[in-house]
């Protein structure tokens, strides 16, 4: 395979929850990657940081602040898109937040601020500009999944079922766009450190997850640019309804010791 096929030089890429964490990182893996990318998240300093960055990569972009619960801002952003860049290639959704409580416990309020964000609004964006991509007859749409879009973890009862809603939604969108020439697929990150889960995994629990791991260690971010890249790319020009696993293994793992 010739590295022409993994080039996104030419594309516009936005990325829904860009501004931190695994978004940032897969949206300045993109504009290595050749492409011009908008991020859009709630905070504009964030905003203006990754633009910043992507700016420093030598690649174009926008600065807009969006809600993914809120489609009039994401229709904000693609319209400024549209007039800036023509049209959007690639969008990755990942937009997302947890929270750890037992069920029992668990009110309406803080389900609803999980499902609306990670699944209606993984939704919203797909919608929003999905439909530009369907009329035009092309497009990539890359959603973040979850190990916890295939099995159960302790007291994350609507991370878990709003993250299994993007596997389905995922697999459901793909088959309904892809005789439009839209590719949908997403991507199953494994454990990575990161800012907010470090002390977590330092812990008994991070530990077993670290055991149930055939690398024996977790993921560095980057290590997820890889399948951005791909799935964005032409290389994955007839791949769709898939849910690629990035973890070391855990998903392929039973007994370890």
């Amino acid at each position: 395979m010739g590295q022409g096929l993994f080039d996104l030089s030419g594309k516009t890429a936005v990325v829904a929850g860009g501004t931190s964490g695994i978004g940032r990182t897969l949206a300045l893996g993109l504009a290595d990657a050749g492409a011009d990318v908008v991020v859009v998240g709630r905070r504009e300093d964030l905003v203006n940081d990754a633009a910043s960055a992507i700016e420093g990569r030598g690649r174009r972009t926008l600065r807009m602040t969006a809600d993914v619960t809120d489609r009039t801002s994401l229709e904000r952003v693609r319209d400024a898109c549209a007039q800036a860049f023509n049209q959007v290639d690639i969008l990755i959704a990942a937009a997302g937040v947890s929270s750890r409580v037992a069920t029992l416990d668990m009110d309406n309020a803080e389900w609803r601020r999980v499902i609306d964000t990670n699944l209606t609004g993984t939704l919203h964006a797909c919608q929003v500009f999905g439909a530009d991509m369907v009329a035009r007859g092309s497009g990539r749409i890359v959603n973040v999944a979850s190990l916890s879009s295939f099995v159960g973890f302790h007291q994350v009862a609507a991370y878990t079922a709003s993250k299994s809603g993007v596997a389905g939604l995922t697999r459901a969108l793909a088959v309904e766009w892809a005789p439009h020439g839209v590719n949908v697929n997403a991507i199953a990150p494994g454990v990575f450190v990161t800012d907010l889960n470090r002390q977590m995994l330092g812990s008994p629990r991070g530990q077993e997850i670290l055991m149930r791991t055939p690398m024996r260690r977790f993921g560095k971010i980057e290590e997820l640019v890889g399948a951005a890249i791909f799935l964005a790319s032409d290389a994955a020009s007839f791949v769709t309804g898939q849910l690629l696993v990035v973890d070391g293994g855990f998903m392929a793992s039973g007994v370890n010791q």
